[in-house]
């Protein structure tokens, strides 16, 4: 990759500024900076892109970003620098001066890694943050949209809700989510039923190759076009854009909510649930919220199962459908609700209904420390088992703890699993996301919520998926393996591999050999080129 050459200028206000603050040029890590200042175009620029660990400003920068707190202690791993780039040359800059000196990267869009490997490496590291790639622009004419990676789902639906009220994008439900980490691993919502993934729509991507090269999906080809709508990011390139397919949804949608606890045959009900909700039409999402609440009885605690969803249509037809299908949930009217398409964005998200501006605002839900793990269940659990599932959320740990429980079928059974990265398609009944919560003052203590979560993954056991059993890579675990950090064999990373993308992994392994055989993208669940450099030399 050939760089033109730049003016000195630069790289002496860099010396400036940081002499200023304390820096000297025998700095261990000075010749990064000094690349990198070579390329950046002027003093204003170089203050606003990069953020050294001694600028003012680097802590503010690396926690704006930081949605799981177990990842913003002392003794976390820090990286050396945070750049933040304003326009595509500096994202190729930054990816040669990293190349050049040895330093890992870390490519961070919202920070919802909720392992934090977009912005945690244990071996000398820099970040390249895409929080300035955040535009979007919204074709209604051709019902299409280009969104840059470091825009969150929240922004990208309110650019679609300010041009219409009858198109939308089928993504997640949390508006703090980055678009380019969300859509590389697939990425599932309300409309998931209905559309299939965000991944499923879309149509077109702008990246970074490991040399420097800016591809689209003509100039990347089919294989790595398949591979980075779903494989994962920090793989194949850095994505700075996606192109993707808006979808029709009618001006009024119904949403509902049911609460039944323990007391009001919430096993029975979640039970019978499994058995109907995948088989429904796929206008309708339906999932399960477990959580443990206050009892009628004064001072005890129950477990919960919230009953929410949302229909493509009117309240009379929803409660027609329910009251045929699933006459056990009792859905009333007053459970229900009318509104468009951007109030459930909010709806769903637990937000207030007032404003969808809210949506534009990235501090809006407290951030806290939590561990996650994932299932896909195939076979109905039998009561006893839902019963021993419930049980677990009366302990002490689970205080703050969930299990999201979306069902599948509809557009997603349609789909082959080969059609893309992420493989769970036809034949799961549905996710099972477990989620565990404690505040940032308790991370002293997070190994006691961690042994709950590996508890409750373990008990669940039997009644999930086998051969492998599967996983959600936007839920990254890293206890399902992870990678060296130099070299690491194909059968080692199968561990982790083959439960996210089951037979897919050999695909993307081949794939990721292509393009960056030198395994410069990469971090603890990364895809391995089939034979890295280091293995090459013998070590």
């Amino acid at each position: 990759m050939k760089f033109p050459q730049f003016s000195m200028l630069p790289f002496l206000m860099v010396v400036v500024m940081l002499s200023l603050s304390g820096t000297t040029l025998s700095h261990p890590h000075w010749d990064f900076l000094h690349c990198l200042s070579l390329r950046l175009a002027n003093y204003s620029t170089i203050s606003k892109v990069i953020y050294a660990q001694n600028n003012p400003s680097y802590s503010s920068v690396l926690n704006a970003s930081i949605h799981n707190t177990r990842f913003s202690t002392p003794a976390t791993p820090k990286p050396f620098a945070i750049i933040t780039p304003l326009k595509t040359s500096h994202v190729r800059s930054t990816l040669y001066c990293s190349k050049k000196h040895g330093f890992q990267l870390r490519i961070r869009s919202g920070g919802h890694d909720v392992e934090g490997l977009s912005y945690v490496s244990e071996v000398p590291f820099v970040i390249l943050d895409l929080l300035n790639f955040r535009a979007i622009k919204v074709d209604t004419k051709n019902e299409v949209a280009w969104v840059q990676s470091g825009a969150t789902l929240g922004e990208l639906y309110y650019a679609i809700a300010a041009k219409t009220n009858t198109l939308a994008f089928p993504a997640g439900m949390c508006h703090t989510v980055g678009a380019g980490g969300h859509f590389s691993g697939g990425g599932y919502g309300t409309l998931f039923r209905k559309y299939g993934l965000a991944a499923d729509n879309i149509i077109d991507a702008r990246m970074i190759d490991v040399n420097g090269r800016i591809l689209d999906r003509k100039s990347m080809g089919e294989d790595v076009f398949w591979a980075i709508r779903g494989g994962g990011g920090n793989t194949f390139g850095i994505v700075l854009a996606w192109k993707i397919k808006l979808v029709p949804v009618p001006a009024v949608v119904t949403v509902f909510t049911v609460n039944k606890n323990l007391e009001q045959n919430a096993t029975k009900i979640f039970h019978r649930w499994q058995y109907i909700a995948h088989k429904l039409p796929d206008d309708l999402f339906m999932n399960i919220w477990i959580t443990k609440v206050n009892s009628s009885q004064v001072g005890m605690k129950t477990v919960q199962a919230t009953f929410r969803g949302m229909l493509l249509g009117g309240v009379d037809e929803l409660i027609t459908l329910i009251q045929d299908k699933f006459p056990e949930l009792g859905l009333a009217e007053e459970n229900c609700n009318e509104m468009s398409w951007i109030e459930s964005v909010l709806y769903f998200g637990g937000l207030p209904l007032q404003s969808v501006d809210i949506l534009l605002d990235k501090n809006a839900l407290p951030t806290v420390s939590l561990k996650a793990k994932s299932d896909y269940v195939k076979e109905p659990i039998p009561e006893s088992g839902i019963e021993g599932l419930m049980s677990m959320f009366l302990e002490e740990e689970a205080d703050n703890a969930v299990a999201m429980i979306p069902a599948f079928g509809g557009k997603m059974d349609d789909i082959p699993e080969n059609e893309l990265p992420y493989p769970h398609r036809a034949g799961n009944l549905f996710e099972a996301t477990y989620i565990v919560q404690w505040t940032k003052e308790e991370n002293a203590e997070s190994g006691k919520y961690i042994s709950w979560s590996r508890r409750l993954y373990s008990y669940m056991t039997p009644y999930v998926s086998k051969s492998p059993r599967e996983a959600y890579v936007n839920y990254r675990d890293l206890d399902l393996g992870i990678n060296n950090n130099d070299y690491t064999s194909y059968e080692q990373a199968s561990i982790w591999g083959f439960k996210y993308f089951k037979n897919n992994f050999k695909r993307l392994v081949q794939v990721k050999t292509k393009v960056d055989p030198m395994n410069f993208f990469r971090n603890e669940q990364s895809i391995p080129p089939l034979l890295s450099p280091w293995k090459k030399k013998g070590n």
